[in-house]
């Protein structure tokens, strides 16, 4: 067995620098990152639309959020809900109620309104927080759930005086005055009620204590919630500064990545948080907004998913920019084509950047990425090797029976980045994760690889049925689910197309219920009730209605046939232009 493990974790061969095992840091997330406080007060912890906060500040603030969380009746063990984009209150948000000891259930702020209200009974969340501009969609589930309390908040608190009039002028002015005796806790409001705390808001809590709840299909593509523990999170901090030993207290990561995602939450805020480093919060990702912040900042670490670097390489605005203050550019979410990468390799080099894109592969069942590219080696179409302490296996899928090198198969991870449970559901859980003769409990990730000799991983694609766009996951499954549960609908098929920018796009297959017209009303009908019940990320550019859908030798509708027939329209239509 030590042989096997020490074959799968081979960064001893190739960073001669980074250790294979690690010690990690006991407690909770808010203790780690109160510990790097403590040792440098006086740096910048995060910048946010031209405002800075040093790490003494954040350490108030978040006591503060905690006290005032701990007033409104937040107790240990508790759900909160956080959906809000990448701004200072979320940040304060998150670790207070890791220092109150509750949970913190991330989910998308675009989220559709019965998406909100999943979320929300299925972590049976008592209080929430959201921005302003979506208190509507809150406010009309409400009642459908268990939450007590939503506190509001609005981006133009945490601007500074002359940007905060201007933004009341431009974006402020789009938003939806929420009534003065809405059932509401206002940001400024809430905090206040910290002085009505004096003591006992803190809680002890352990490594292993459940900490976050991010979503995802699982390996059947049913939305379900991850249980992630502090021990989770403090172990990715550790290992990806480990594996990126150029790094300093005080380096400047970019981050743009979503709070409700495991790279966005795990890497760009909690890795930079917890080690001393400086987060550029973008609240809106654009390609233009992006570009921006790398050169205004001096930007040493970006992170981000294919289509982003697709996006910049097509900017004329960072032409002749100068990125070489970046010591690491990592890709991840979706698999970076040998095309691409040369690209942006070039791009880089073009940009007197001195390094090149370094790919990861990770689930959101081990919070992100689990294996990286080295620094400096790099095998064409790798998405790198094992991060210390965490191990890859491949499998005959479903089995535990390991293939050879170079064979394809089933990839399998463990590690101390390891999730704790699917929420509410201990039979995928049993399912997914699995204990081995080894000793260890691996993540049956239902993707496929191969590992070379070297302990080289390369991704050969999923064994489940998923689109990804943007690096977003979306399930047909869930999709259809909501299309045919639409009185106009016999049945659905959803399936991903091909799109420069995106990676993949989503396009529905309709075959209507008898009597209901195949017009453009109908069409539209259908797109404004998709609107209502599915995130914007993964709306369907375009719903095509068919008489009736090809099937499988079972009966199942055979969504590859549509696939196929989607890829030769489209080849088509690219011959006659």
């Amino acid at each position: 067995m030590t042989e096997t493990i020490t074959a799968r974790t081979p960064w001893k061969d190739f960073m001669g620098e980074v250790p294979m095992h690690l010690d990690y840091f006991e407690g909770s997330m808010f203790d780690m990152v109160k510990s790097v406080a403590e040792r440098y007060p006086n740096n910048v912890a995060f910048d946010f639309m031209g405002k800075s906060t040093t790490y003494a500040e954040l350490i108030e603030q978040i006591e503060r959020c905690a006290k005032a969380l701990k007033t409104i009746g937040v107790r240990e063990n508790d759900r909160v809900t956080i959906a809000m984009p990448n701004c200072p209150q979320a940040i304060y948000m998150f670790y207070a109620v890791n220092l109150v000891g509750a949970v913190a259930n991330m989910i998308h702020p675009l989220s559709a309104e019965k998406e909100i209200e999943f979320y929300l009974n299925e972590s049976e969340s008592v209080t929430a927080i959201t921005l302003d501009q979506f208190y509507g969609k809150f406010e009309k589930i409400r009642e459908n759930t268990k939450v007590v309390n939503i506190i509001i908040a609005s981006v133009k608190d945490a601007l500074s005086r002359p940007l905060r009039a201007g933004y009341m002028l431009t974006e402020g002015r789009k938003i939806q005055k929420i009534p003065s005796d809405a059932p509401v806790i206002r940001w400024k409001d809430f905090m206040k009620l910290s002085r009505c705390c004096f003591y006992r808001y803190k809680v002890q809590r352990t490594s292993d204590d459940p900490a976050v709840i991010l979503y995802s299909g699982g390996t059947t593509g049913t939305t379900k919630g991850i249980v992630l523990t502090n021990r989770n999170f403090n172990a990715l901090s550790q290992q990806v500064v480990a594996t990126n030993p150029m790094f300093r207290p005080g380096d400047r990561m970019l981050a743009a990545m979503p709070l409700f995602h495991g790279f966005g939450l795990g890497v760009c805020i909690h890795t930079m948080l917890a080690q001393g480093g400086r987060c550029i919060l973008i609240p809106r990702f654009t390609a233009e907004s992006y570009a921006k912040q790398i050169t205004k900042y001096k930007c040493n670490f970006i992170a981000g998913v294919p289509t982003l670097y697709e996006a910049l390489l097509r900017l004329k605005s960072i032409e002749g920019a100068d990125m070489s203050s970046l010591k690491g550019v990592f890709s991840g979410g979706d698999s970076l084509s040998v095309e691409l990468k040369k690209k942006f390799d070039r791009f880089l080099m073009e940009h007197n950047a001195s390094i090149q894109v370094r790919e990861g592969y990770g689930t959101t069942e081990t919070v992100t990425a689990c294996c990286l590219t080295p620094v400096n080696y790099h095998k064409e179409g790798s998405i790198g090797i094992p991060f210390p302490d965490t191990y890859i296996k491949i499998v005959k899928p479903g089995t535990d029976e390991e293939v050879p090198y170079g064979e394809e198969g089933e990839i399998l991870l463990a590690g101390p980045t390891v999730m704790r449970e699917y929420m509410n559901h201990p039979e995928e859980t049993a399912q997914t994760l699995r204990h081995h003769s080894d000793g260890l409990t691996w993540v049956y990730t239902g993707d496929l690889g191969v590992m070379d000799d070297e302990g080289f991983i390369y991704f050969r694609g999923r064994a489940k049925r998923m689109i990804v766009s943007s690096g977003y996951n979306i399930y047909p499954g869930q999709l259809e689910n909501i299309l045919d549960a639409h009185e106009f609908v016999q049945m659905s098929c959803v399936i991903g197309v091909p799109d420069p920018y995106r990676m993949q796009k989503v396009k529905a297959f309709v075959k209507l219920s008898e009597g209901v017209p195949a017009t453009e009303e109908t069409k539209q009908a259908l797109l404004s009730y998709c609107r209502k019940n599915i995130a914007k990320y993964a709306m369907p550019y375009d719903i095509e209605f068919r008489d009736d859908m090809p099937k499988t030798l079972v009966g199942k509708v055979a969504y590859r046939v549509l696939e196929e027939e989607e890829l030769a329209r489209m080849a088509s239509e690219a011959e006659k232009e």
